[in-house]
């Protein structure tokens, strides 16, 4: 069964890079370590496998700025073409590109993988460079269509905005709001402090908020209201955040109950909100949101 992720421990990755130089520098006579470059750490990596874990195809994306992605290193093993992994495996691009706000994706195609490119909706914006002195390269775009908000959730950024000052100079937004899972992001350029990384207090007031975002707009859609605030919380920096980060509250990482809410009752909610910078967990917030009723309502 073939499957569709990311790489993860040290020889898995290892296993990924071979392949991509294996398919797309050896050919050209290129050392081991051509295939790398500066970007590696903050970006999103992806595979495909087959039945007996053999990687078959892999891809990266790079977050160019708060609108704009990178597609780069898409290769499928040679006895896999045709099949629709170059297809699927570029779709799995698009969708995290989707889930992190980007407007529109970039990428520098062979002159042989044009007609596949724009056969997935990208437009050839003319020559770019020629690699190794013979291979041909073309720009290629593609306009992503934007995630559509709710109304609960852009009234949620104008709440932070108004009452908190601090998360309309961060920037703060949100990227994506499902029933399952919560993503903002912040500006970068203003949150960085003098070792050009993100700056800890302003990882830790994404992740407060962005777990603050997802109670409320969990009492939004019950139908509930109170006034929600922070009990406890804690955070633990794991990795410096070179570029930009994002931050995720996941539903399989939060208890919540708020039926003492519907009863007029203080309630509680535990949240775990993870900070990403690409595909490294750089921070891990854990909270604890206290839920009171408003005045005149307990």
């Amino acid at each position: 069964m073939r499957q569709l992720t990311s790489p993860s421990g040290k020889q898995e990755k290892q296993q990924y890079l071979h392949f991509r130089w294996q398919h797309l520098r050896a050919p050209w006579h290129q050392p081991q370590g051509s295939e790398l470059d500066n970007l590696e750490e903050i970006s999103h990596h992806f595979m495909i496998t087959d039945k007996d874990n053999h990687i078959i195809a892999v891809a990266r994306l790079h977050q160019v700025n708060q609108t704009l992605g990178q597609v780069r290193y898409v290769a499928v093993s040679p006895a896999y073409q045709g099949q629709g992994l170059g297809r699927q495996i570029m779709v799995a691009c698009e969708q995290k590109a989707g889930e992190l706000g980007l407007h529109k994706i970039e990428l520098n195609a062979r002159e042989n993988a044009l007609a596949f490119y724009l056969s997935q909706g990208y437009t050839n914006q003319g020559k770019s460079h020629v690699l190794y002195d013979e291979i041909q390269h073309y720009k290629m775009e593609k306009v992503l269509a934007e995630p559509v908000l709710t109304s609960a959730v852009q009234q949620l950024v104008k709440t932070w905005y108004a009452t908190i000052p601090m998360s309309k100079a961060m920037g703060i937004r949100v990227l994506s709001a499902t029933k399952d899972k919560l993503m903002t992001s912040c500006d970068l350029a203003f949150n960085k402090n003098l070792h050009d990384t993100m700056f800890a207090g302003s990882i830790n007031t994404l992740a407060t908020l962005t777990g603050w975002g997802w109670v409320n707009l969990q009492l939004e859609q019950q139908g509930l209201s109170g006034d929600i605030v922070l009990g406890k919380g804690s955070i633990k920096y794991l990795a410096p955040i070179p570029a930009h980060a994002y931050a995720v509250v996941d539903q399989t990482n939060i208890e919540e109950n708020y039926q003492n809410v519907a009863k007029n009752k203080k309630a509680k909610v535990h949240i775990v909100c993870q900070v990403y910078s690409g595909d490294i967990l750089a921070a891990e917030f854990t909270g604890t949101y206290v839920v009171i009723p408003k005045k005149g309502e307990e």
